[in-house]
């Protein structure tokens, strides 16, 4: 509010301004009161929770100094943050009530009871917790939804702000994050205080016409970035399990960011030319797909944009890659047993991803577990992944290039059969892993060892003991 005036009919008298501080009005005192008691400065329906709230710890579990000037609750059921400057605000002023808003964001309803039951007692008003939680409950519009309790929304209300927090401001807000600039004026009329408070940021026209466009440009940035960590993680996670052996073929089949349309579109381009459909892999986390077609190496995301592009001639738009490109099972590398291989049929570099989080190329457990199992027994790559943590195509390609995996002929595929892809790593060895088990006791029926010496998943796991 620039100005202000007396009027007496035709004339008007201009108000002189004055601030708190030539007042002698303080912020906790004065200012924080005046908010408490008319909570509708800081938007509709919004109940106060507490002032001056400082009952957290830092993680060693000194009490911090940080003390929240007020915080609300308003009918959406999110919390609202208030710092308070009586001057002009801080050039960090925003920090601060980040800091608060991240604090707060992990409270629950049970904290926020607590909060509001020391508030009122200090007040000398005695409130039973329960009464307190209903409290809370009640004036929420609908449903108490934790969640949202996550994103607080954030009020500062000053004097005056410099520059460097409202340009701040308007970026987080276009950001997605909901901070409220609110003025407060002092003026003398007569002898008589007058106190003026102005929402400066965002205004009406703002929230319409450029936070709300904005907002829904940072949602779409968000989601691409997650999207883009999702394909970035599937990659690294393959990578770091060593699932794909390196030259394995895989197939395209576009999924997730095209329509049915532009499907079929794509497919028909790929049957002008079968090399389009097709890549190989190498464990590269930075470019592991080379495309057949044009002899240049990709990211998932980045050839299935390159495809789009191609076919629509336009600029794709969130696609996630690593959902394009399926394991061929109709070529299954030589150090993989075919079978296993055949397993992965239909699945995406996605797929496999999730089949396999949490797990890596560290063969120790391996290695102790298979110098567990006994002379005339046999187990499959399977079964051992599974208790180790990892999957049956690794565990076949590391038994089929390790020098120093005990026993690795008693590890057979599902069907109980030797893994064509098994290799001695003595070449001069002419026996096979069958002639070996057949030695010690396990008996074969046209290439098959019986199921009556395999080690079932549960006794290998009981076998495993401290050894995994």
């Amino acid at each position: 509010m620039d100005h202000l005036f007396t009027v007496d009919g035709d004339s008007a008298t201009p108000v002189s301004p004055t601030t708190l501080a030539t007042e002698g009005l303080l912020e906790r005192q004065h200012l924080q009161e005046w908010v408490i008691a008319h909570p509708q400065i800081l938007g509709e329906s919004v109940l106060v929770i507490t002032s001056e709230f400082d009952r957290w710890a830092d993680t060693d579990g000194v009490p911090a100094r940080d003390r929240l000037d007020v915080l609300g609750l308003d009918a959406t059921g999110r919390l609202v943050v208030v710092e308070l400057k009586r001057g002009t605000a801080d050039r960090d002023v925003h920090l601060q009530a980040l800091t608060y808003a991240a604090l707060v964001s992990r409270f629950d309803l049970d904290t926020l009871a607590q909060a509001h039951r020391d508030f009122r007692k200090g007040r000398g008003e005695s409130l039973e917790l329960d009464t307190c939680r209903q409290r809370l409950l009640d004036h929420v519009d609908g449903d108490w939804i934790p969640e949202l309790l996550q994103r607080p929304r954030q009020v500062i209300i000053a004097a005056d702000f410099p520059k460097q927090v409202t340009h701040t401001v308007v970026w987080l807000s276009e950001m997605n994050l909901d901070i409220d600039l609110i003025q407060v004026g002092l003026w003398k009329v007569k002898d008589e205080l007058v106190a003026g408070f102005t929402k400066v940021y965002p205004t009406p026209e703002v929230e319409e016409f450029t936070l709300a466009p904005a907002r829904i440009e940072a949602k779409a940035a968000a989601q691409k970035l997650e999207e883009r960590s999702r394909a970035q993680n599937a990659v690294h996670v393959i990578v770091g399990a060593g699932l794909i052996p390196d030259g394995a073929q895989l197939q395209l089949t576009p999924r997730h960011g095209v329509t049915d349309a532009i499907r079929e579109d794509i497919l028909a381009w790929v049957g002008e030319d079968s090399s389009r459909a097709s890549v190989t892999w190498s464990n590269n986390t930075a470019k592991p797909l080379t495309w057949q077609a044009d002899g240049k190496p990709y990211t998932p995301t980045g050839l299935a944009n390159h495809i789009f592009t191609s076919v629509t001639g336009r600029k794709a738009d969130g696609i996630q890659g690593t959902t394009w490109w399926d394991i061929d099972t109709a070529q299954a590398p030589d150090t993989v047993d075919p079978d296993e291989w055949g397993a992965l049929a239909g699945t995406s570099l996605v797929g496999l991803a999730k089949q396999l989080s949490g797990t890596g190329k560290d063969w120790t457990s391996l290695h102790a577990l298979l110098a567990g199992v006994p002379a005339g027994r046999w187990t499959t790559y399977g079964d051992v992944a599974a208790v180790i943590g990892s999957h049956a195509v690794p565990v076949g390609t590391h038994l089929a290039t390790c020098g120093h995996c005990p026993n690795a002929w008693r590890v057979l595929n599902t069907a109980g059969r030797v893994s064509p892809g098994f290799r001695w790593t003595d070449p001069t060895r002419t026996d096979s892993p069958a002639d070996v088990l057949a030695t010690e006791g396990v008996r074969f029926e046209g290439g098959t060892a019986t199921q009556e010496a395999r080690l079932t998943l549960h006794e290998l796991r009981d076998m495993a003991g401290d050894r995994v």
